[in-house]
C-alpha cells in the first residue's frame, strides 16, 4: 500500500482540482480568459390600462426558469401599488394591486438575461392525456391524420414534426386540411396541434416567447409548441416545424392563459422593449451565483476584499514560480543560489520588467560582492558579517533609485521592491562559492539563478496563468500534484546527459 500512497495522493489532488475547476467554468460560467465579456439582455415589460372605477388588481404573467438564459437580476416600478408575486406552476404571476387608480396607469417590470448554455434538463413526464370530444367531420379526420403521421414517424419528436409540416403544406383534399382552414393565426394553430397531439395521447403545451431583438421598443411576442418525449419538453415551432429554440428566443410564459390580466380597467396592453449590453464575465457570473445560491463563491477569493485580492493575485503565483524551479532543478540540471531565491526576485521583476530587473540585480550583486571580499579582510563573524551586507545591499539599493530618478529613468524606483534579505543571502552564498569552487563556479550558478528567475516570470507575468490562479485557486492542487509527482524523480538531467556525452567523445579520442 505504501508503493501505491504518493500515485494515489497525486491522482486524488489532481482529480479535486480539475472538478471543482469544471464545475466552476461549466456550471457557474465564470471566465477562463482573462477580461472576458458577457452578453446580457434588458427586457422590459410596459403594462399600460385605463381604470374603470373600484380597487384594481393586474396579474402579469413573468417568467420563473428560463431555458438556455438565467435571470441576473429583476425590478418592478410600480408607484403607489402593493406588490406580491405568486407562483404558478413553470410560471410565475407579478401581482399589483391599489385601492382607487385615477387616470392612466403604467406599470413596468424589468428583467436583466444572461445566456447560458443549452438546458436539455429532464422533465417529469405528465402523463397520457385525455382526448378531446371531436365532433365529425373533425373527429373522423383526426383518427385518420394520426394514424397517416404515426406510420411517417419513428417517435414521439418526429411523429410532433410531421403533424406540423402536414398542417401547414396541407392540400385541399387532406384529412389535415380540416384543420387549417379557419386557423391561420398562429395560437390557435398552437391550439389545434395540441388537440391533435392529445388525440395521439401525447402531452403538449403552449408557449410564449420573445425574440430578443436590440434596440426594439415594441416586441410582439411569439407562441410555440412544447412536446413531452417522456423526457424533457422538446419546443417546436407551430408553422414552419423548426425543433428547439434559436439562440435569440427567451421561453417567457407557459399555458394558454393570457400574460395579461386587469380587473376594474379597459384598454389594457402589454409592451415589450428589449436592449443588449455587454459587462464583464467575472461579475456577471458573481450576479449568476447569486441567483442559484452557489455557497462555493461565498469561500472564493472573489469574496475578498478588494485589497486583499490584489495581494492574492501576487501571491498564488508564487507555488507556479515554484513548481518551474523544481523543473528546472531537477529535470533540466541548472543550478541556481537558494532554492526559492529566483521565484523572490521574479516576482521583484514583474515590477520592474525583465530587462531592467536582470540589469538592476546584477549591478546590486556586483557592487554587493565587492562590500563583501572587503568585508572578508576585516575578519568578522557570520552573523555581523550578513548585518553589515544587508546594510550595504540597502544602501547600495537606495544610492542608485537617487541616482535614476534624477537620470530619469523611472523603472529603477520599483528597486525597492527586490527582497534585501534574500540578496544579501545571494551575495554571502556567491562569496562562499567563490572561495570555495572558484569564479567560474560563482559565475554559473549566478548565471542559472537569473536564468531560472526569468523563466518564472515569463509565466509568472502571464495575465493568463494569473486569472486562472487567482479565480480557480483549486488548480493549486494540479500544481500540488505535478510538484509531488517531480519530487519523484531520479533519472538523468539534461545537462548531466550533455555532460556524460562529452565524457564518451574523450574516451572514444583515448581509445
Amino acid at each position: 500500500m505504501k508503493r501505491f500512497h504518493l500515485p494515489i495522493l497525486i491522482v486524488l489532488l489532481s482529480t479535486i482540482g480539475l472538478g471543482v475547476f469544471a464545475y466552476k467554468a461549466l456550471a457557474l460560467n465564470l471566465p477562463v480568459a482573462p477580461g472576458a465579456s458577457a452578453e446580457t439582455w434588458l427586457v422590459e415589460a410596459r403594462v399600460r390600462y385605463q381604470p374603470t372605477g373600484g380597487a384594481t388588481n393586474v396579474q402579469l404573467r413573468i417568467p420563473e426558469r428560463l431555458p438556455n438564459f438565467a435571470l441576473l437580476d429583476e425590478g418592478f416600478v410600480s408607484r403607489g401599488y402593493g406588490l406580491n408575486t405568486l407562483s404558478a406552476g413553470d410560471d410565475r404571476i407579478a401581482q399589483w394591486t391599489t385601492r382607487q387608480p385615477r387616470g392612466e396607469q403604467v406599470l413596468y417590470y424589468r428583467a436583466t438575461l444572461y445566456r447560458m448554455g443549452d438546458d436539455g434538463s429532464e422533465a417529469e413526464y405528465p402523463g397520457p392525456v385525455s382526448v378531446p370530444d371531436w365532433m365529425e367531420p373533425q373527429r373522423s379526420a383526426a383518427e385518420a391524420l394520426i394514424e397517416d403521421v404515426r406510420a411517417r414517424s419513428s417517435d414521439i419528436q418526429t411523429f410532433a414534426s410531421v403533424l406540423v409540416n402536414d398542417l401547414t403544406e396541407a392540400s385541399a383534399a387532406s384529412n389535415a386540411a380540416v384543420f387549417v382552414a379557419d386557423n391561420g393565426d398562429q395560437r390557435t394553430r398552437t391550439e389545434t396541434l395540441i388537440d391533435l397531439l392529445a388525440t395521439a395521447r401525447i402531452p403538449a403545451r403552449m408557449v410564449t416567447t420573445l425574440p430578443l431583438r436590440d434596440g426594439r421598443r415594441d416586441l410582439d411576442p411569439e407562441v410555440w409548441l412544447e412536446v413531452h418525449n417522456t423526457r424533457r419538453w422538446v419546443p417546436i415551432h407551430p408553422i414552419s416545424g423548426d425543433i428547439e429554440y434559436p439562440q435569440d428566443v427567451v421561453v417567457w410564459a407557459h399555458g394558454t392563459d393570457p400574460l395579461l390580466e386587469v380587473s376594474n380597467g379597459r384598454e389594457a396592453e402589454i409592451r415589450f422593449a428589449v436592449s443588449r449590453s455587454v459587462q464583464d464575465a467575472l461579475a456577471t457570473a458573481e450576479r449568476f451565483g447569486e441567483t442559484v445560491n452557489a455557497r462555493i463563491l461565498d469561500f472564493s477569493t472573489l469574496a475578498l476584499p478588494l485589497g486583499t485580492q490584489n495581494t492574492y493575485r501576487v501571491l498564488l503565483m508564487v507555488p507556479l514560480g515554484a513548481m518551474i524551479i523544481v523543473f528546472l532543478r531537477n529535470v533540466i540540471g541548472i543550478q541556481t543560489f537558494g532554492t526559492f531565491m529566483p521565484v523572490l526576485i521574479a516576482l521583484s521583476f514583474r515590477e520592474t520588467q525583465l530587462l531592467a530587473g536582470i540589469i538592476l540585480f546584477t549591478l546590486i550583486v556586483s557592487l554587493g560582492l565587492a562590500v563583501r571580499f572587503y568585508l572578508e579582510h576585516l575578519r568578522l563573524l557570520l552573523v555581523p558579517r550578513l548585518a553589515a551586507v544587508v546594510s550595504v545591499v540597502i544602501m547600495l539599493m537606495l544610492a542608485i533609485s537617487i541616482l535614476s530618478h534624477h537620470l530619469g529613468f523611472e523603472r529603477a524606483l520599483a528597486l525597492s521592491l527586490f527582497p534585501m534579505v534574500i540578496l544579501a543571502m545571494t551575495i554571502e552564498r556567491m562569496s562562499v562559492v567563490w572561495e570555495e569552487h572558484g569564479p567560474s563556479d560563482a559565475i554559473t550558478q549566478g548565471i542559472g539563478s537569473l536564468v531560472v528567475a526569468a523563466a518564472a516570470y515569463g509565466l509568472m507575468a502571464n495575465r493568463q496563468l494569473e486569472h486562472l490562479l487567482f479565480v480557480f485557486p483549486e488548480l493549486l492542487l494540479v500544481l500540488l500534484a505535478m510538484t509531488l509527482l517531480l519530487g519523484r524523480y531520479t533519472g538523468y538531467r539534461l545537462t548531466e546527459l550533455f555532460r556524460f556525452g562529452r565524457i564518451q567523445e574523450a574516451m572514444r579520442r583515448d581509445g
